[in-house]
């Protein structure tokens, strides 16, 4: 499943993390998106594009370009 299919208020987990940007990876590895990390859609701009998660307490803003980078499942 990809992130943009869930709707604010919905909670997730991410499954895994695909090959992409090192750089980007560092960045998701370092805000503490790990596989296994739940999280929780707060909002979704009105084109779909950024994403905002709020996992471990922290927001992060997910482009569209970048959401493909993450497996992730509803929990």
């Amino acid at each position: 499943m990809k992130l943009h299919e869930f709707v604010p208020g919905e909670r997730g987990r991410i499954t895994k993390i695909l090959p992409g940007s090192n750089e980007y990876r560092r960045r998701l590895f370092s805000m503490g998106a790990l596989p296994g990390t739940e999280f929780e859609v707060s909002r979704v701009a009105p084109l779909g594009d950024p994403v905002e998660i709020k996992i471990r307490g922290s927001f992060l803003s997910v482009r569209k370009a970048e959401i493909n980078v993450l497996e992730v499942e509803k929990i």
